[in-house]
């Protein structure tokens, strides 16, 4: 299950999931739910299976494993799905719970200030005391620049620890934590994994601007 909802580089970014369970209630609250950049629809798959309802969008619509995936979880009939611009949200004050993972840096690939603008909209479109959920890569090391370049994701505009506070300052409240080093770097998911197992048994000594994965929770 937990790779059908996180998808790839498990390890590490599973932790997210840990992350928001600790730091928000999201477990049958009937939340009406929108999940951007939502891909294959894992996070719609995790809030589905904790009883939320869930709008289930990608720029073009999800993939099509989307709904394979809900289907085998038995959980279709909590969501809905959608073409949605995560820059320009149709929604105000509408949903008591927005979540993303890794979709800013893709995004904002042209034009940095799309970063807020994303942020923005999503502050819009939910309710008073709404929350965001988010796990967004970040640009980290020097080493981690070197290494993307050669084999990451072309343009993609990594997030800046220096940017998170003011790219979230609207929110009466944000916490946030940072995870993996090393898995980054692996080729596979086999290595990945291999090398996130490592990051867990540094976790406490690598810096936290040295890691590549902030995780967060804001409260509108």
């Amino acid at each position: 299950m937990i790779n059908d909802i996180v998808a790839w580089d498990i390890e590490n970014w599973s932790k997210a999931i840990n992350y928001w369970e600790k730091n928000a209630s999201v477990s049958n609250k009937e939340y009406q739910c929108l999940e951007l950049g939502s891909s294959k629809g894992g996070m719609s798959l995790w809030l589905a299976l904790n009883k939320n309802k869930v709008f289930c969008t990608d720029l073009n619509g999800p993939e099509r494993d989307a709904y394979h995936i809900h289907k085998k979880y038995n959980i279709s009939s909590r969501i809905t799905y959608g073409a949605l611009d995560a820059t320009n949200i149709p929604y105000e004050n509408y949903f008591d719970l927005i979540i993303f993972k890794s979709i800013l840096g893709g995004i904002s690939s042209d034009e940095n200030q799309k970063k807020a603008s994303t942020v923005n909209e999503i502050y819009k479109a939910l309710k008073p005391g709404g929350i965001l959920l988010f796990a967004e890569n970040l640009e980290s090391t020097l080493l981690h620049r070197v290494f993307r370049k050669s084999y990451g994701t072309k343009n993609w505009n990594y997030l800046k620890m220096n940017e998170i506070d003011d790219l979230f300052s609207s929110f009466s409240s944000l916490d946030y934590t940072t995870e993996g080093f090393f898995g980054c770097f692996g080729r596979n998911e086999k290595q990945r994994n291999f090398l996130g197992k490592i990051d867990a048994l540094l976790a406490s000594v690598i810096p936290m601007k040295s890691k590549y994965i902030v995780i967060g929770v804001a409260v509108k």
